[in-house]
């Protein structure tokens, strides 16, 4: 049945949505088409939606198709929900056909296209001898502080994003030169944290499980594919054994807990679950339960740690954990906390306070909530974030961390760090299908 599904999955989609994409010469000038998914006119439509309204929501948009009932023995399950292989089909965005559709519907344009193409191209400059990347060099204004292995797994996140793996896309070779170097670097534990700074130990990881996760799920060639699963598998392990006893993650294996970490971690567990890999049913249920303790506001805000002001990066963290976690786009504390990150002073700006972490994390709940929110957040992200991109010279394609104005986390990242958030901001379009309007539904 799964793989009935998988085989109808295109015809079905083609039944529902059918597009022709043209792209905008210039800034404003926005995809316009007729589509039930929502376009970049908010004044023509009240609730854009990309499935029927008489379809059911599901709990969990990971969870594999329907399976013919069997007498199973009672019990606590102790994986997740995902009960069959759905290799991939979470990220089926990233496909050519399926990427040309989607930026036509989300409201992608040639600039945002052209810039992703730019940022690609200074990330593959920058590509070091042994494949891996650095967070120093040898590029201008890089982070204070080494750590290959991140620099490598974000730079390899912004590749995979725009469908490239080891044996596919433009960039295959540089892709494949990476994961050699980044391969070797993993531990007997899994752990893919080799050097820096202590606290970067589980950014670190989470990044590279994120990365080998979507590596996993995306690379066609059977042997290949297979060859990823063994340190995919232990990354996992990893994160799930060194989960805190307040349910996330910090900078200690097992030792407290802060949003920002358990973010992260949170997201390579959810990559685990796009390519049918287990993750325990208690992991995330412990972060449900670590979520409910960090919200302020009812649910709707949230902060670094316990007993802190809520931010605004922490907010957006939070709630894309809660959309991932199951909560529904109507839930009231969802629906609050977009409310709040959509305001004025909240917007992305480069003449305000510019931090693209924030931006990062508030750019992926927007998509997923479509409609009016994606729209409003949409407006000034796929104009502003390739505008503020250098345009010429040694670091053409590149965002500078400390121009036009700062970054907050402009000596900490440096511009690779910030190179990178830009770039997965730039393929929101097609990097994940959205939440609540995604293939999973049409299979109820």
């Amino acid at each position: 049945m799964i793989v009935l599904a998988l085989l109808l999955l295109p015809r079905m989609l083609n039944n529902q949505v059918d597009l022709e994409a043209t792209f905008a010469d210039s800034i404003g000038e926005q995809l316009q088409f007729d589509s039930p998914i929502a376009g970049n006119d908010p004044e023509n439509v009240e609730e854009p939606v990309i499935t029927p309204d008489d379809l059911l929501m599901v709990e969990d948009p990971f969870a594999a198709p329907p399976t013919v009932d069997l007498d199973l023995t009672s019990g606590q399950p102790m994986t997740s929900d995902v009960t069959a292989p759905n290799i991939g089909v979470a990220l089926n965005g990233r496909q050519p056909g399926m990427k040309k559709a989607l930026l036509a519907a989300y409201g992608g344009n040639a600039l945002t296209e052209a810039a992703v193409a730019d940022g690609l191209k200074w990330l593959a400059k920058n590509q070091q001898k042994d494949g891996s990347w650095s967070l120093v060099g040898p590029y201008e204004d890089g982070s204070r502080n080494e750590n290959r292995e991140a620099a490598t797994a974000m730079a390899l996140l912004a590749f995979q994003g725009a469908g490239n793996t080891a044996d596919y896309g433009e960039y295959m070779e540089v892709v494949k030169r990476g994961w050699y170097y980044l391969l070797k670097q993993q531990d007997g534990d899994g752990c893919f944290f080799r050097e820096g700074n202590f606290s970067h130990r589980f950014y670190t990881h989470g990044q590279a499980t994120i990365a080998i996760c979507e590596l996993y799920a995306l690379t066609k060639d059977p042997a290949l594919r297979s060859s990823y699963k063994e340190p995919a598998e232990k990354a996992i392990d990893y994160c799930v054994r060194s989960q805190s006893p307040v349910g996330g993650w910090k900078y200690s294996y097992q030792i407290s807990s802060d949003m920002s970490v358990t973010g992260w971690i949170l997201m390579g567990l959810q990559s685990a679950r796009m390519a049918g890999l287990e993750v325990p049913k208690k992991t995330l249920d412990n972060i449900r339960e670590y979520l409910d303790r960090m919200g302020q506001n009812g649910g709707s805000r949230y902060p670094y740690e316990l007993g802190r002001e809520p931010t605004r990066a922490m907010t957006a963290e939070g709630l894309l954990c809660r959309q991932y976690l199951g909560w529904k786009r109507n839930h009231p504390p969802l629906l609050e906390g977009v409310e709040w990150l959509l305001k004025p002073e909240n917007e992305l700006t480069y003449t305000g306070e510019r931090d693209v972490y924030y931006w990062y994390y508030a750019t992926q709940v927007m998509h997923h909530m479509e409609g009016e929110p994606w729209q409003q957040w949409n407006r000034k992200m796929c104009q502003e974030v390739p505008k503020a991109q250098v345009k010429d010279g040694r670091e053409k394609g590149s965002w500078d961390p400390y121009k036009p104005v700062e970054d907050e986390w402009a000596g900490e990242g440096g511009r690779l760090y910030v190179t990178c958030l830009s770039i997965y901001m730039l393929e929101v379009y097609y990097r994940h299908l959205p939440l609540y309007s995604n293939p999973f539904m049409y299979l109820q």
